[in-house]
């Protein structure tokens, strides 16, 4: 299922990370594991922020994405299942039958 993953770093902790260069591996590691679609980088609410369009394949796999966020960059995260057009699409043409 296509999911939209939406963080939003804590400032004082993602400031560490960046000082000890753990930040940028944190986030090569969450694409390598996420395979994304698309990816996103920049300000959200006056923190930094990500946002990660990939397809989860099964739910049991939120710990692995979600933990080294909370747990290393304090974030506040957002998982939504979301469609692109052609999913849109093929949904709204099934309401039609």
């Amino acid at each position: 299922m296509r999911m939209m993953l939406r963080a939003r770093l804590d400032t004082q902790i993602s400031n560490e990370a960046i000082k000890n260069g753990s930040l940028p591996k944190l986030m090569q590691q969450l694409t390598e594991t996420l395979k994304p679609e698309a990816a996103y980088f920049g300000p959200e609410d006056g923190c930094r922020s990500c946002t990660f369009v990939f397809d989860m394949q099964d739910s049991s796999q939120m710990p692995t994405i979600a933990e080294p966020l909370f747990g290393e960059l304090g974030a506040k995260i957002e998982l939504h299942p979301v469609m692109n057009a052609e999913d849109l699409q093929k949904g709204l043409s099934a309401l039609q039958r």
